[in-house]
């Protein structure tokens, strides 16, 4: 239901939101059954696009995971020392 503000009386109901209509919408088969019928919204599809997006990030990350993998057990690996301190100093901060 959706509610609007009125005044100093506070909020109250602005009305249906048309769901009632759409039940009684429903057509019928031959043997005066109602048939069963699903709709997907929009919504729905934006999540199965973004959960496709997810995948490819995931993809992604795992292409890099795979690379770094393979510069550590070459030995080609050369990690920024000044971006490793930094992260560090925190840390050995707050245990101290």
């Amino acid at each position: 239901m959706v509610d609007r503000i009125d005044g100093n009386r506070g909020y109250g109901p602005l009305g249906p939101l048309g769901r009632a209509d759409k039940a009684t919408n429903v057509k019928k088969n031959d043997g005066g059954r109602q048939a069963d019928r699903v709709d997907f919204s929009s919504a729905l599809k934006d999540a199965e696009k973004a959960g496709a997006a997810t995948s490819a990030q995931e993809t992604a990350r795992m292409d890099k995971i795979a690379a770094l993998k393979s510069q550590i057990q070459d030995g080609t690996y050369k990690p920024d020392l000044n971006k490793v301190a930094a992260s560090l100093l925190p840390f050995l901060m707050r245990e101290s």
